[in-house]
């Protein structure tokens, strides 16, 4: 790949990595917004009288609106930049959080979400935009892991500091301060970020309507884009609707832990995401033609996690949880090589489009997943088989199963898309297992030169 458009080699490294801790914090804000819900399940199961289905509901509804506006936000950013969508998005989300601090109904509650829902997916894919302009190429996938791993601090912050807040003083003090944050992510970033760097190349004139739905559908007719969009799909979704919303009511109802132990391991997963950002962020940078592979490795995982903790007579052990919770994290980083499939195969000036069709994939599947979890646990309540109880063990092993259909089904469309890409590769010229056989015997030279070098030091 070329160097993209935009980015300009002159820039000073702690210019661009300011524009992208601001950036990031903004995403930071965004991600302990979405999140912010999964661990007040029980108190809202409370607060609006309401039950399974009705608060998955609340997720359900804001995960709709983030899908939704996903595409149309890609267009956006490339028309207007990524300065402008993120504020907004700030001051949508700030908005959200005081409708929802003041909230005791149901309809209240939704709007508060829906309004979360709109500026949280203004936030990743402008925040995203930026990489690929402030950073030179071969630092993009690096920077793009490192990007979602500093969001997952953001699950840490309504984890642990949101959540003594709202335990100790109540719902309303919790919400308004996530507003307060929003309200300070407007300020840094209409003050600090900037679009592009200085003597960047002017952007593009604003197109026409009918020009905008050109790029869209050129976007979706790459094979390449399709397939981030059913890598995001495949493996972000359920740990979405672990962190989300279902997570925590399964740990502390279902499997009787307390909360602090809960803590502990929604803690671990936050940290189990960063750690490993930065290797899968290597491993896409050295190894392009194998990143399918690994999406398909870390969905076959996370079925076998899910497998083992939902078929363990009784309540799992606290190691099993654990583990299940650190292969969710993985699915983090690792949905974020569908991103860099809608890099590599799009021109910079359609990569917020692409990026959104992208983005699309995990979220729609996390909703249908949340919904369905709690529709299912209604259902066995409804049925008598719950024996009164919602959130019991034995109803949770039915409604969590759900997610092996569409694990199944995303695995199964990435690769029908894999192979439409690998033919569009040959069609171009690129023989994919020649190519992979040559880079293979190129490591294994480079690491036979290493060991001649490192025994000629000892020698």
């Amino acid at each position: 790949m070329g160097r993209q458009p935009g980015h300009n080699e002159g820039v000073t490294a702690p210019r661009a990595w300011l524009i992208w801790t601001i950036g990031i914090f903004a995403y930071l804000v965004a991600v302990s917004q979405r999140t912010s819900f999964g661990v007040v399940g029980l108190e809202a199961t409370e607060r609006f009288h309401a039950g399974a289905s009705a608060i998955s509901f609340f997720t359900v509804l804001q995960l709709l609106v983030y899908a939704g506006l996903q595409i149309p936000v890609g267009l956006l950013v490339d028309r207007f930049g990524s300065r402008i969508m993120i504020a907004g998005g700030a001051v949508l989300m700030g908005l959200g959080q005081l409708q929802l601090a003041f909230a005791d109904t149901i309809p209240g509650g939704v709007a508060g979400r829906i309004l979360v829902g709109a500026g949280d997916a203004m936030t990743f894919i402008s925040v995203i935009r930026l990489i690929p302009l402030w950073f030179a190429p071969a630092r993009v996938p690096l920077v793009t892991q490192l990007t979602g791993m500093s969001g997952q601090l953001g699950q840490l912050f309504s984890v642990l500091p949101f959540a003594f807040v709202l335990h100790s003083f109540g719902w309303t003090p919790g919400f308004l301060m996530l507003a307060g944050m929003a309200g300070l992510a407007v300020v840094l970033v209409l003050v600090l970020l900037k679009d592009h760097p200085p003597g960047a190349p002017a952007p593009q004139a604003r197109q026409g309507l009918k020009a905008t739905g050109a790029s869209l559908a050129r976007a979706w007719r790459q094979p390449g884009t399709r397939l981030g969009m059913w890598s995001h799909f495949t493996i972000q979704f359920s740990g979405t609707v672990f962190a989300m919303t279902w997570g925590y009511p399964f740990l502390i109802s279902g499997q009787g832990l307390d909360a602090a132990a809960v803590a502990g391991l929604m803690t671990l997963y936050v940290a189990a995401a960063m750690a490993v950002g930065p290797f899968i962020g290597q491993f896409v940078s050295r190894h392009p033609l194998r990143r399918s592979t690994m999406v398909l490795l870390i969905a076959g995982g996370t079925a076998a996690a899910w497998a083992a903790v939902l078929l363990t007579p009784g309540r799992s052990p606290l190691w099993l949880l654990a583990c299940l919770v650190v292969v969710l994290a993985i699915g983090g980083p690792g949905s974020m090589i569908g991103f860099d499939f809608a890099r590599t195969f799009n021109p910079a000036h359609r990569i917020g489009t692409a990026t959104g069709i992208v983005n699309v994939g995990g979220f729609i599947a996390a909703l249908v997943a949340i919904f369905l979890i709690g529709l299912v646990l209604d259902v066995l309540l409804a049925s008598g088989y719950s024996d009164g109880v919602l959130y019991g063990l034995e109803p949770f092993r039915i409604a969590l199963s759900v997610q092996f259909l569409l694990l199944g089904f995303g695995a199964a469309m990435t690769l029908v898309c894999r192979r439409k890409v690998r033919r569009q590769m040959a069609a171009q010229g690129v023989v994919v297992a020649p190519l992979l056989r040559a880079m293979a015997q190129q490591r294994r030279a480079n690491l036979t030169q290493r060991r001649q070098r490192d025994r000629a030091v000892k020698d």
